[in-house]
């Protein structure tokens, strides 16, 4: 059985992906034409990111509910995995341009409850496919399973932010998936066996990143004194994790102690794939 134990404790997401899609469709049905219109991320519209979802729902359906392994789907020569991701999320995409708003929503409202049945049937103890971001290849079941569910909430926040909504409080759940990104961040980062790097978020917990002889892990329990500490924001901290803001600009955010080099490489945290 892979040793999963220098990812941390495992994060039970199953419960999250109901009410995610309830609030997106909200969301959704609120918006007139000139919403659904506008830019939500660069080259994408607010239809565009929701018709993004939607092939990430059939995705995961077809891939982890049916089995089916689709051949006409795959890197092309010397094409990297980052490429390939978002050249197929392109192409599905632009196909889905022939959607009405409507029938999009309806869609994503019978999807939605398909996914999070799926979710809710599955095992976390179990492995599942690569998590890049976190540098697990395999990855554990739970952690596939957070890292979908930061998909949906973070492309929801976009659209919100699109049509000029205000951010919603980053949950806990968020913020401890998109920390499972420190060991692989640290990666490269030179440092004695049993230093610490710390990252808090205000209100919302802390995490603690430890040098191991094979690299960086989060399972030895935090020091009293880590090397260095970045107290971060909730706002920062999860705009930071998907490049909404990047890492020097939280370095000038943040409260640093301690070594500011290790600090400052917490900050190239990056939980999603780019």
């Amino acid at each position: 059985m892979t040793d999963f134990s220098w990812l941390g404790r495992p994060i039970d997401a199953r419960h999250l992906f109901a009410p995610e899609r309830r609030a997106l469709l909200t969301l959704l049905r609120d918006l007139d034409p000139a919403g659904w219109a506008r830019e939500a991320v660069p080259g994408w519209t607010v239809k565009d990111v929701a018709a993004h979802l939607l092939g990430d729902d059939y995705g995961r359906l077809a891939h982890d509910r049916d089995g089916h392994q689709s051949h006409r789907t795959a890197p092309e020569p010397s094409e990297t995995f980052e490429a390939f991701i978002h050249r197929i999320n392109q192409q599905w995409v632009d196909a889905a341009d022939r959607l009405s708003t409507r029938s999009l929503v309806e869609t994503l409202e019978m999807t939605g409850r398909q996914i999070a049945d799926l979710w809710q049937r599955s095992d976390p103890h179990g492995s599942s496919r690569a998590v890049s971001w976190a540098g697990a290849d395999p990855a554990p079941l739970w952690l596939d399973c957070a890292r979908d569910y930061t998909e949906y909430w973070t492309h929801r926040q976009q659209i919100r932010l699109a049509v000029g909504l205000e951010d919603e409080r980053p949950p806990e759940p968020l913020l401890d998936t998109f920390m499972r990104a420190l060991p692989h961040t640290l990666r490269d980062v030179a440092a004695d066996e049993g230093t610490q790097v710390q990252v808090r978020v205000d209100g919302l917990g802390a995490w603690t990143a430890t040098a191991i002889a094979e690299g960086w892990s989060l399972a030895p329990p935090p020091s009293a004194a880590p090397a260095a500490v970045v107290h971060l924001d909730p706002v920062t901290a999860w705009r930071l994790c998907v490049r909404m803001v990047q890492p020097d600009v939280a370095v000038a955010r943040a409260r640093m102690e301690g070594d500011t080099r290790l600090g400052a490489a917490a900050c190239r945290i990056l939980s999603i794939i780019r």
